[in-house]
């Protein structure tokens, strides 16, 4: 009886968790994202760099489960400052992309054929992974979860580090099936249609982007005192 009852609290805190961060995250729009930023790049490299992605989202999201406020303490790194940093790369990259002219791409997809993967491994973690797939707000929705973990007993403990491997697992699953196939996401929709999708998720990211500085902003600034009225 009280395996049952375990069993369903993990399944129920796993989707709840998985829920969370997967609507954050959105594999999916990320997707269209990364082939934008990777259309010079093989399809053998592209998959690659997904699985890459995939596992450094994993590390990122359990570091952020299970140690994230202390990292951030550690380091003397406010929330708040992390939100305006990424959001403003995320800006940065969002407003590049909408402003990038697609012939001059088209002159580049030739031009890197030769190079070698070293820049490829370096993009894997930064600015692939953090903070386009597992930005401020996805870091964010982790330390909160990981704060509500319940720690009253050995079962509970068990169950909240057991849902937590699992939660970061299938997010960075979904992460990796997306990118890998994000080629031939865009051959469904077309040349057309990929530049109008690339277009829509480089604003859409650009918004993303002003967002979460806002948020930062605004975060800071509540905690003045003379917001406090102090």
């Amino acid at each position: 009886m009280i395996d049952g009852f375990l069993v369903a609290k993990l399944l129920s805190d796993w989707l709840f968790g998985y829920s969370a961060l997967i609507s954050i995250i959105n594999p999916l729009g990320g997707a269209l994202v990364f082939h934008g930023m990777t259309q010079w790049l093989t399809a053998r490299q592209r998959s690659r760099l997904a699985r890459a992605i995939a596992l450094n989202s994993f590390a990122v999201l359990v570091v952020a489960l299970f140690l994230g406020s202390r990292v951030l303490g550690f380091f003397g790194v406010s929330l708040e400052a992390l939100r305006i940093a990424g959001g403003l790369a995320v800006a940065v990259s969002g407003w590049r992309m909408l402003n990038e002219e697609p012939e001059a791409r088209r002159k580049d997809d030739r031009a890197p054929a030769a190079l070698d993967t070293a820049p490829v491994e370096r993009m894997a973690f930064f600015p692939l992974t953090l903070p386009l797939t597992t930005g401020p707000g996805s870091i964010a929705a982790s330390i909160a979860l990981g704060a509500e973990r319940g720690a009253a007993g050995l079962g509970d403990l068990m169950v909240g580090a057991v849902t937590a491997i699992l939660v970061a697992a299938t997010v960075a699953a979904s992460v990796w099936l997306a990118y890998a196939y994000a080629a031939s996401l865009v051959r469904r929709l077309g040349p057309q249609g990929t530049l109008i999708a690339s277009k829509l998720a480089a604003f859409l990211l650009l918004c993303i982007g002003a967002q979460i500085m806002l948020t930062g902003v605004t975060e800071v600034l509540r905690s003045l005192p003379w917001a406090r009225g102090g």
